[in-house]
């Protein structure tokens, strides 16, 4: 019927629910053990698509359901919000307490953490879609994962696309290249890959280059802090703008954004009010109060908050651009300047668990929130669009807390076999060894140029962010594979790897997780 209302699916609708429930389940403890074991966790994003799309065609009336595109999101988003949440957040967060020597305080850590990773979720959720973080932005692990199950349901030329894509992913990642990062380069935009690449050489060869050690230094530190401020004023800038009647032309259709700048600044300030209020909370639980003067009180709660927030931007920033979520290198630099402000080592530990929780699920919901915006036609329906996107939040909460539940009945099990992720003794150890004498003055001195390129690049490229986020990261043959696929892509420009880059991040993504599962239970 012509004009009939859509509607769609509910994330608390029966069939759904109880598949994204255990698959949600069963991704938080699988990335635990991969966590703890290998040091990294997989995007779970593919596998719960892969397994919706897998019951859709099992030939059973039940399981017709499950070839809407809408459930399939839905799954796909409770169960990476599951494995991340568990992993990324509520393990290595409790994981910096115990490894700190304060074993009587997991749970409240684990409180806490579980309060930063939620509003995290409701951060992305009230940002998604503007000129902040617009949905027609790469976020390319979405853009992946969107393609997948589109080629899926429609079969033909696109599935056999993806399926070449997915076998040279694979392949390549067998032998130890790249194919995510290939993948990404035909999505992102081009100035932040090379930006990212470039960075990730210059850390991975700093010895040969430069005769030192990059990874032993402040200096990425420093470039991250003053790419971050420069960041921060151009986010201020684009929400302070007047246009919230602004309209874009992208591809010949004119369409605007779901979420203006001042409906931004109001959601930032109400998450910022949140991030403290979480901050107060996870205060009151553990009881470090009892031996902190009130100014340093004040101090920490509003450090805490604010960079909780922040670390939620910059990440999403990286992420949107790139498919990275720095999260744990820009939580080193809060925790570094927190270390200067004199807190004591427990408040730093509890601070670096909180604010290490609020960027994770922040990018991991932008990756799923992209799919979606992609699967219900790229806002054109923008009330359609406004009603998937809280379906899907919802999933995420959910998957969120079922992930931190798993974490409270599993996480003793990997502190008796020291199954932890290996981030959470960076973080004991450096709150230990405390604050060394001229790290400010690197600091400062090294802001300058990562300010320098971020204001070159703009908010729309995060040239400075991408750029310090390679320098905090060791991984040179990712660099090398980033900047020959930007040369390729220059040369034959994208077309001819549409669909087929996503199959290289879903083979990437898919081989990462069943070898690391392999490695890890046996």
């Amino acid at each position: 019927m012509k004009g009939k209302k859509r509607r769609h699916e509910r994330a608390t609708s029966p069939e759904t629910l109880v598949l994204s429930l255990i698959m949600a389940a069963l991704s938080a403890i699988i990335c635990m053990q991969i966590i703890g074991r290998i040091g990294i966790t997989p995007n779970t994003s593919i596998i719960g698509a892969v397994v919706a799309m897998a019951l859709a065609r099992i030939p059973a009336e039940s399981m017709k359901k499950f070839r809407s595109l809408e459930r399939q999101n839905l799954v796909q988003t409770m169960t990476s919000a599951g494995g991340f949440a568990a992993a990324n957040c509520g393990l290595l967060a409790v994981g910096i307490v115990y490894l700190f020597g304060e074993p009587d305080l997991v749970i409240a850590m684990l409180i806490g953490s579980t309060i930063s990773t939620l509003i995290g979720m409701s951060f992305v959720y009230s940002v998604f879609d503007s000129d902040l973080y617009p949905g027609d932005y790469p976020w390319p692990p979405g853009v992946a994962t969107a393609q997948a199950i589109i080629a899926g349901d429609e079969g033909g030329k696109k599935a056999r696309r993806l399926i070449e894509g997915i076998l040279a992913g694979v392949i390549g990642t067998h032998f130890n290249l790249p194919m995510a990062g290939i993948g990404i380069v035909f999505i992102a935009n081009i100035f932040a890959m090379t930006s990212l690449g470039l960075g990730l050489i210059l850390r991975g060869y700093s010895q040969q280059i430069f005769s030192m050690d990059l990874g032993q230094t402040y200096i990425p530190h420093g470039v991250m802090i003053g790419a971050g401020i420069v960041s921060l004023i151009q986010a201020i800038l684009v929400i302070q703008r007047e246009s919230s009647s602004k309209t874009e032309k992208r591809e010949g259709l004119a369409r605007q954004r779901t979420v203006t700048p001042p409906q931004v600044k109001r959601n930032m300030l109400l998450h910022l009010g949140l991030y403290i209020l979480g901050a107060i909370i996870l205060a009151l639980i553990s009881g470090i109060f009892t031996n902190m003067t009130f100014g340093s009180i004040v101090l920490w709660t509003l450090w805490s908050g604010v960079s909780a927030l922040i670390a939620a931007i910059l990440v999403g920033l990286a992420a949107m651009h790139s498919g990275w979520f720095p999260g744990f290198a820009i939580t080193i630099i809060f925790l570094t300047l927190g270390l200067f402000m004199g807190f004591p080592g427990l408040p730093l530990a509890l601070l670096s668990g909180y604010v290490a929780s609020s960027g994770p699920c922040f990018a991991d919901m932008g990756y799923d929130l992209k799919t979606g915006w992609i699967l219900r036609g790229e806002g054109k329906d923008v009330e359609y669009e406004l009603e998937g996107r809280k379906e899907q939040v919802i999933s995420e909460l959910i998957g969120g807390i079922v992930g931190m539940i798993v974490v409270g009945l599993f996480m003793n099990m990997h502190f008796e076999l020291n199954l932890l992720p290996p981030v959470s003794g960076v973080f004991a150890t450096t709150i230990k060894a405390g604050a060394e004498p001229g790290i400010v003055r690197q600091l400062a001195v090294w802001a300058i140029p990562g300010a320098i390129l971020q204001g070159i690049g703009g908010s729309g490229r995060s040239m400075g962010i991408l750029f310090a986020t390679g320098l905090l990261i060791n991984n040179p043959i990712y660099g090398i594979g980033v900047l020959i696929a930007v040369a390729v892509r220059l040369i034959i420009g994208t077309e001819p790897m549409e669909i087929r880059e996503a199959g290289l991040i879903a083979g990437d993504g898919l081989y990462g997780f069943f070898s690391a599962l392999a490695k890890t239970f046996f």
